[in-house]
């Protein structure tokens, strides 16, 4: 059985989604925007702040889940151009010092609110 997981302490689904899915052991953590929960609003700032907030949200369902960054096994990364790979990898990665999970990063044509960075993440214990 699947179970939903929601927290306040991440922003709100914009669309007909849940925050996340814990199927089994595996929980499937839909594309996080860098929305501060606490205020609605987009983060000011560049790619750096936009993923730091990213990565907070991810942190954020990954706790409510009873899971922590050691259990992401896949990420997704969509840019919304290639040229801020380099900082949106340098903030990443201090989510994961050692065994860094599997990844993939794509520049796409718009991302949702017009934001810079959306990541998407997979867990598993």
């Amino acid at each position: 059985m699947n179970k939903v997981i929601n927290t306040d302490k991440a922003p709100k689904a914009i669309g007909p989604y849940s925050q996340a899915i814990l199927a089994g052991n595996t929980l499937y953590i839909s594309g996080q925007i860098p929305i501060n929960p606490a205020t609605g609003q987009i983060v000011e700032g560049g790619i750096k702040e936009q993923t730091e907030q990213v990565m907070q949200n991810i942190k954020a369902i990954l706790d409510e889940a009873g899971y922590t960054f050691a259990d992401v096994v896949k990420s997704t990364c969509l840019l919304s151009t290639m040229d801020n790979f380099g900082a949106m990898n340098e903030v990443y990665g201090k989510y994961y010092p050692q065994n860094s999970p599997a990844r993939a990063a794509y520049a796409v044509q718009k991302l949702p609110m017009g934001v810079m960075v959306e990541i998407e993440t997979i867990a598993v214990k």
